[in-house]
């Protein structure tokens, strides 16, 4: 034990040490770049329950799921700063509490044995029923935990999270998740505010300032240099259609919320975008950095790249300035066998941009 804590703090002091000889304090936030890992809080499928599901996935569907992740402040530790977390709401509470594939599979593990997934309250699962294997049940503990990360290490460089609101039509098994509404949309942000601390979080209206819109300051670089942005977060709405026009609504250029969004470039309140594929957009997501819009893309994806150890996509995602590169292999994967690990140079996770970072 002895030994993983002072590992833990060797790391964590050589990640400092790095980001001080690379001179980032006195670059902004857009014109670093960062590797995050992808559905962050994910423990692996339980192996009784993806042997039951391998017998019948005929469209081989499995395999892309078969990813997991060490615990929130390991990663953090590690050096990591993007997150990605999705939340299920459930007002009434319950919802969630009982996997259906539980009622067909006997497991050695026993779900929620605290009862959490009963309360009301945002829930965090990558697919329900199936894929519901979580460091944690609840946003509620999730927010808890980065706040004490963070306070225990407040010179920390900013966290990029990514925040996904699930919801959509019933699944094989009749659970459909409960759909967002602006109500929702307004306790989420509250959740962010009560459980982290509005402190903790940069928000469009600190970026905006004295512009007309978000995409006006973004468009003139008002983004905060990483030294101003020590010990904070910025999350990001992972999506771009009904649910992001629901959270924008009423709230030009997203002021007073808490959470920026994939907006299209141009529109009042874009300033942080989705691309998720560098091989095909490079070009495209360069123009973007250079205007000055922080941009999320890529790694890996479905486990296909650590599979064939192939780094392609990780290149032109460097290679691209995209700010933000998700990862499921940071480490290698204990799944299957592959040496493909995600890093920069010296096993970094953080360095200056290549595009913008001069």
């Amino acid at each position: 034990m002895k030994k993983a804590v002072f590992f833990a703090l060797y790391l964590s002091s050589t990640h400092l040490f790095w980001s001080q000889s690379q001179n980032l304090d006195n670059l902004k936030i857009n014109e670093i770049q960062v590797i995050g890992s992808h559905n962050s809080y994910k423990k692996a499928i339980l192996p009784e329950v993806y042997s039951y599901f391998s017998k019948k996935d005929t469209l081989n569907f499995l395999p892309r799921i078969q990813y997991e992740h060490i615990p929130i402040p390991e990663q953090l530790d590690l050096g990591l700063r993007n997150l990605e977390i999705d939340v299920y709401a459930d007002s009434k509470g319950g919802k969630y509490a009982h996997p259906k594939i539980l009622d067909l599979v006997k497991t050695t593990q026993v779900f929620d044995p605290e009862g959490k997934m009963k309360k009301p309250g945002y829930k965090m699962i990558h697919i329900t029923d199936i894929d519901y294997q979580t460091w944690y049940y609840t946003l509620e503990d999730c927010l808890k935990d980065l706040r004490k990360w963070s306070e225990s290490h407040p010179d920390h460089d900013p966290v990029f999270i990514t925040l996904e609101p699930k919801d959509g039509k019933a699944n094989q098994f009749g659970t459909e998740p409960e759909h967002y509404t602006s109500k929702l949309f307004d306790d989420l942000d509250n959740e962010l505010k009560n459980y982290l601390g509005k402190d903790k979080i940069i928000t469009a209206d600190d970026i905006r300032g004295t512009y007309k819109t978000l995409n006006e300051a973004v468009l003139n670089k008002n983004w905060p240099k990483v030294k101003n942005a020590k010990g904070k977060f910025v999350f990001v709405l992972d999506n771009n259609s009904e649910n992001r026009d629901l959270y924008t609504k009423d709230h030009p250029s997203l002021k007073g919320r808490m959470i920026f969004t994939n907006a299209a470039p141009g529109t009042p309140e874009s300033a942080i975008l989705f691309m998720n594929e560098p091989q095909k957009d490079s070009s495209k997501i360069q123009d973007l950095v250079k205007q000055g819009y922080i941009i999320r893309t890529r790694a890996d994806a479905d486990t296909m790249e650590a599979r064939s150890e192939d780094y392609s996509r990780f290149e032109k995602a460097k290679e691209s300035g995209a700010q933000i590169i998700t990862t499921d292999y940071y480490l290698p994967s204990k799944l299957f066998k592959s040496n493909y690990k995600i890093s920069f140079d010296d096993q970094t996770y953080e360095r200056k941009n290549p595009v913008t970072g001069k």
